[in-house]
């Protein structure tokens, strides 16, 4: 009996090592089959790559557009504007090798201001992050909003927006992705919503900036208009913009909830659940008695902060100071030694580096044209272009011209310094009101601030929430063709009723 079993069993491994000894081969004929190619997917070069070839092309204009320049004269609140009929053309002065080479350090020297800040950032938020303070407060509010977690984001958006609005800042988006990125990721959403809430609700209330001092404010100042008139025009603006962005964030935040996979940051974000993700965690974290001491110093500075916004006119650098000093004064009073806080700042100066770079690259664009002579001349030739429109068209026109040249010249300040002094009379030329030239710059800047990668912030702020520039394209462009319908429905309204508020 034993006999024919053993038979049986040497029988079955003779079948399956010759099954084997076949499989072998037959892998063998097909690896020896010539395998068909597979298609190359594209793949977005890198944001540095991209703005290199920006910059070889602005050097490039240098050698074919002709050079020119405006007549500098004083303008409002002691700033220097341009005088719009004082345009001439220059002796050529093209971009050679060595001003090429010394671009981006020129950039990074000309943005050192949000470079520095950039830099600043990073490291305060990783010096909070090792107090535990922020994994503290995540879990509270997480578990607060778990049931209602989807309302956090319109109401967030709603303040931020107001903000931005009143004051006009949309650097402090710098601010609010690393406090607020943390929340999205435990609730379950990803760094491109963090950076939406920011970033859609700041541009929202920007560019309507139904009492902003930056844009509107300085806007019709350049083009003599009375100071913040057209208020309901503006505020009906600020609703449409706000209410439309929200509804967008809060579509793709659903998505990306309901489905994670689906987040254009899912691969980016997975260290970020490791830390803030707790998933059937139950353990309860508490703080003790120094981070409750160094929570209410975190209070005491952003109310100083806030007081130096709005009271004091801080920007920047002053932030960035304080910033340093909050940074240092929390993190000792929660128990880190002097060596834990500066490797907290040196953590987070490498983790924001590549943006805080980027930045410096992007101002090389706008070096090369201004060392080449060529803004003026671009200026001068987008007047001209919108001048040769139909007067139903100018107003649009107008605004296409201004986001265009917002590539250029990001600054809403600058922009309008340089462009209202040629768009204002040029708008009573073509029958336009002043006030609809100074909306369209408004639209114009404010909507391309958070699409061009010469944007400064803009870069800063996606380097923080740790979103790449092409993957916020994805996310952003759809809605940008929304909200340029909808500035072209209000321009051609003010165009149509001569709007002049």
């Amino acid at each position: 009996m034993n006999s024919v079993f053993d038979f049986s069993n040497i029988i079955r491994k003779k079948f399956k090592k010759g099954g084997e000894e076949m499989k072998e081969r037959t892998e063998e004929m097909e690896m020896q089959q010539p395998q068909p190619e597979k298609k190359r997917r594209f793949h977005m070069p890198h944001i540095y790559v991209i703005l290199f070839i920006f910059t070889a092309l602005a050097a490039i204009a240098t050698y074919i557009v002709p050079a020119g320049t405006f007549e500098e004269i004083p303008g409002p609140e002691g700033r220097t504007t341009i005088d719009p009929d004082s345009y001439q053309q220059i002796a050529s002065d093209p971009i050679g090798i060595v001003d090429f080479m010394l671009a981006v350090p020129n950039g990074l020297v000309a943005a050192a201001e949000v470079v520095f800040f950039t830099f600043v950032i990073g490291g305060m938020f990783m010096v909070l992050r090792r107090t535990g303070i922020i994994e503290v407060a995540v879990d509270r509010l997480t578990r607060k909003f778990s049931n209602k977690s989807l309302a956090v984001v319109p109401v967030l958006m709603f303040v931020f927006a107001f903000i931005c609005s009143l004051i006009g800042t949309q650097e402090l988006s710098l601010v609010y992705v690393p406090v607020i990125l943390p929340l999205m990721i435990a609730l379950k959403y990803d760094s491109v919503t963090a950076a939406a809430i920011a970033l859609i609700a700041t541009t929202a209330g920007f560019t309507a900036g139904f009492l902003n001092p930056i844009n509107t404010g300085l806007g019709q100042q350049v083009a003599d208009v009375p100071l913040y008139s057209g208020l309901g025009l503006r505020i009906a603006l600020f609703l449409t913009l706000a209410v439309i962005g929200g509804l967008w964030v809060i579509r793709y935040a659903r998505k990306v909830k309901q489905r994670p996979e689906m987040s254009l940051t899912y691969e980016e974000d997975e260290e970020k659940r490791s830390l803030y993700l707790h998933t059937g965690d139950t353990k309860t974290y508490n703080f003790h008695k120094r981070q409750k001491i160094a929570s209410a110093f975190i209070f005491i500075f952003f109310g100083i902060l806030v007081y130096g916004v709005l009271a004091q006119g801080w920007f920047m650098l002053e932030m960035a100071g304080l910033f340093i000093i909050m940074g240092i004064v929390v993190g000792m009073v929660a128990g880190l030694t002097p060596t834990q806080v500066c490797d907290g700042f040196n953590e987070g100066f490498r983790d924001v580096l590549v943006g805080a770079m980027i930045v410096g690259v992007a101002r090389a664009v706008a070096v090369v044209m201004e060392e080449g002579q060529i803004m003026d001349t671009i200026v001068h030739g987008l007047g001209t272009a919108v001048s040769g429109m139909p007067v139903v068209l100018s107003a649009v026109g107008m605004f296409v011209i201004q986001f265009l040249f917002n590539f250029l010249v990001p600054s809403g300040s600058g922009q309008a310094l340089v462009t209202m002094p040629i768009m204002a009379p040029l708008s009573d030329l073509l029958g336009v009101t002043r006030q609809t030239s100074v909306l369209a710059y408004q639209l114009g800047d404010g909507l391309g601030n958070i699409i061009f990668p010469t944007s400064g912030y803009f870069m800063a702020t996606l380097a923080l929430a740790g979103v790449p520039w092409h993957k916020w394209v994805k996310f952003y462009f759809p809605l940008l063709l929304i909200w340029m319908g909808i500035a072209i429905i209000f321009l051609a309204g003010a165009q149509m009723f001569q709007w002049n508020g």
